[in-house]
């Protein structure tokens, strides 16, 4: 009995191969002048739900949920790419952090957050278990917490009437949606 190819593989490969990129992308980050406080909350949450995703993938054969984790994930480099230096895993501010509204942020305030939340979701209608929605159902809701710590913090941190104007043009996490999502 040999090793046999199947999506789920594909799509577990790819979300290998995006945590050791994004690892080893770490490095090339400023480091943070400030972090916000109160970040264990939306950690906790993203934690318990990646926990109840990562169980071993079922067999289920739906090439066509790859599409939304590879578009996802494509979409959460373009943004990281963009960000450069001013990257963290933490919400942090940079020393000379400005407001950053082109390329990807120019059609969400939180494309990162946004590409590997359409990954997720294609990763768990893939697998299709009600035990992966709820795993993504969790990841989704630490990711807001993590959004609205993220904006409240940059607002004070790099200006409230500028953050709000940016907000305001901006989808916090929906692209083309005219919805205004602040905290």
């Amino acid at each position: 009995m040999g090793w046999s190819f199947t999506p789920d593989y594909l799509i577990g490969a790819i979300w290998l191969l995006w945590v050791l990129s994004w690892l080893v992308a770490a490095f090339w980050s400023d480091r943070a002048s400030l972090r916000a406080p109160g970040q264990w909350r939306y950690r906790l949450i993203t934690w318990v739900g990646i926990l109840v995703l990562a169980r071993p993938f079922a067999h289920r054969h739906h090439m066509v949920w790859q599409s939304p984790v590879v578009i996802g994930i494509a979409f959460a480099w373009w943004a990281r790419i963009h960000l450069g230096r001013l990257w963290s895993a933490n919400v942090t501010r940079k020393a000379d952090h400005p407001i950053i509204d082109t390329g990807p942020y120019g059609m969400v305030r939180h494309p990162i957050y946004t590409g590997l939340l359409l990954a997720l979701i294609g990763t768990a209608l893939a697998r299709g278990r009600n035990s992966d929605f709820a795993g993504v159902a969790l990841i989704i809701y630490g990711t807001y917490l993590k959004a609205r710590l993220e904006e409240s913090f940059l607002r004070t941190q790099l200006g409230a009437d500028a953050y709000n104007q940016y907000a305001a043009r901006v989808p916090m996490l929906v692209p083309f949606t005219n919805g205004r999502s602040v905290g």
